[in-house]
């Protein structure tokens, strides 16, 4: 069964007129751990010894076990569904992503993000496209992955003229 954790949220979705270029938001905080990195192994079948066993990652430049990049592009974008400023459920049309840092056990990660540009979609009336310039940050401060989502989110109905 899966385990849903409950959160009251004080504002409601954003229809795609409700967002300002400038706007911004901090999510609440999500750790790094191994079990976490086990199950993101198990669930992707990516078994690199970097990322699963600590013998090997010793010997690695890193020196530890480090969390898989796309894990931290996957925490990121559930780490915004959780912020207070989210959109109605619209369509994802991609990402740029760059992974900085490594990203270790018992790091604890949360993601800042901005509405960076909007506009109006041309191929699909009703809708309208947003970008969010985005960083995912340790607990030292440090930016540790950081890129851009592009969003399509619904507008409002408009009123008939």
């Amino acid at each position: 069964m899966l385990n849903i954790p409950q959160r009251k949220f004080d504002t409601p979705e954003r229809y795609w007129d409700d967002a300002r270029e400038g706007d911004e938001c901090t999510s609440p905080t999500y750790t790094v751990t191994e079990a976490r990195i086990n199950a993101y192994a198990e669930l992707t079948g990516d078994f690199t010894p970097v990322h699963v066993d600590e013998d090997y990652a010793k010997t690695t430049p890193f020196g530890t076990r480090v969390a898989h990049g796309l894990f931290g592009l996957s925490i990121a974008d559930g780490l915004k569904t959780q912020c207070e400023y989210r959109f109605l459920p619209g369509m994802s049309l991609g990402w740029s992503w760059d992974f900085l840092l490594p990203i270790r056990l018992n790091d604890t990660l949360h993601v800042k993000f901005r509405v960076g540009s909007m506009r109006a979609s041309k191929s699909r009336p009703g809708w309208g496209i947003v970008l969010l310039p985005s960083e995912l940050i340790n607990q030292h401060g440090e930016v540790v992955q950081r890129g851009e989502h592009r969003l399509m989110i619904p507008r409002r109905a408009q009123a008939a003229a």
